[in-house]
């Protein structure tokens, strides 16, 4: 018998609709999304990490430590290595996905990824001590990083100083970017990156 996450969501049947993310994109079964570690510090080996894993790893930070929508974020350790309190909140947030959307959470999750993940970005580069910004396509691993960052990052913001919680902040997150809605932190920010991309051509 198949394990299931939270011991409730199912992984058979999910399904990866971008070619270029499918190999890094992994969904193991295991019904707690925690592997102590096992792949830490082995180059690549991410990749094998369960993807809600990876997005709890994500969202245990200790703020941005920059200036995001006027404000600088600081969670002030509340998160920062906390997994157990992780875990709890992401699984109240796929519980509500499951019932505002009537999807499977874990294919919510991986819709978000797929919208919020950019193609292009710009890297600054030197040709004779003048700097320029040239357009760039995104590794695969990398777009995964960007993507599961910036949902978290969404999560964080969302919950900064008001009056919505952490689950349910991940909860619209995930709604909005699996239904590549606009209104989504982590879609427009995809939105913005190919936009100074193109520009940068």
């Amino acid at each position: 018998m198949q394990q299931k996450l939270f011991e409730k969501y199912d992984y058979e049947g999910v399904v990866v609709h971008d070619p270029g993310l499918a190999k890094y994109i992994s969904l193991r079964p295991m019904s707690m999304p925690h592997s102590f570690a096992r792949h830490a510090n082995k180059q690549f080996m991410k990749a094998k990490v369960n993807l809600v894993e990876r997005l709890v790893n994500k969202l245990m930070r200790g703020g941005t430590g920059e200036k995001l929508g006027g404000r600088i974020i600081r969670t002030h350790g509340k998160l920062q290595g906390k997994k157990t309190i992780v875990l709890k909140f992401v699984e109240k947030a796929f519980a509500s996905v499951e019932t505002r959307s009537k999807k499977n959470p874990i294919q919510a999750l991986v819709d978000a990824v797929e919208h919020s993940a950019p193609r292009e970005e710009v890297t600054r580069v030197r040709f004779g001590g003048v700097s320029y910004q040239i357009a760039v396509d995104v590794s695969p691993q990398r777009r995964l990083d960007l993507a599961l960052r910036n949902l978290a990052l969404a999560t964080i913001m969302s919950a900064f100083n008001a009056r919505v919680n952490m689950a349910d902040a991940l909860a619209n997150e995930l709604i909005l970017a699996s239904q590549n809605d606009a209104n989504s932190y982590s879609v427009k920010r995809k939105n913005e990156m190919e936009r100074v991309a193109r520009s940068a051509r």
